[in-house]
């Protein structure tokens, strides 16, 4: 299986909402992925694709030298399949190209698959933001990722 990795487009923003809206509890809108790729300098998209169908995205923010990741989803039915390691390694060679000299991310104290893929990629945790997530309040680890 042969995955693709290109910069979002507009064209992408409804597939991309459909693996939002199966991915998480509090979905991001139209509106701000739109916004995120046409309107703000600093924030940086990708899409996954398998055979043309696109199954996952994510997407980070430069601050100064620094690369926050904002999001990341691969489709439920193609899970398993290397496709959220893609979307990790495309994020961050495209932090590299931008001069990236660090990243970090959150996520889910309870997302333990996720947390493996990001420490496979040199991320580590080194904090916890208390009731981060507001559909239950649970805990974000904080992770960093400082040998770009």
């Amino acid at each position: 299986m042969l995955i693709n990795i290109r910069c979002m487009k507009k064209c992408d923003i409804d597939k991309v909402l459909e693996i939002e809206n199966l991915c998480f509890s509090v979905p991001w809108t139209r509106e701000s992925f739109l916004m995120e790729i046409t309107k703000n300098k600093c924030a940086h998209y990708i899409v996954a694709e398998v055979d043309g169908k696109t199954v996952g995205y994510g997407g980070f923010w430069v601050v100064i030298d620094e690369g926050h990741i904002t999001n990341i989803a691969v489709h439920p039915d193609f899970r398993g399949l290397g496709i959220g390691s893609a979307i990790v390694e495309g994020l961050i060679n495209l932090a590299k190209k931008k001069g990236i000299t660090s990243m970090t991310l959150e996520v889910r104290a309870t997302n333990f698959i996720a947390q493996s893929l990001y420490k496979k990629y040199g991320f580590r945790p080194v904090g916890k933001r208390r009731g981060y997530y507001q559909d239950n309040n649970e805990d974000a680890i904080i992770m960093w990722k400082y040998d770009m």
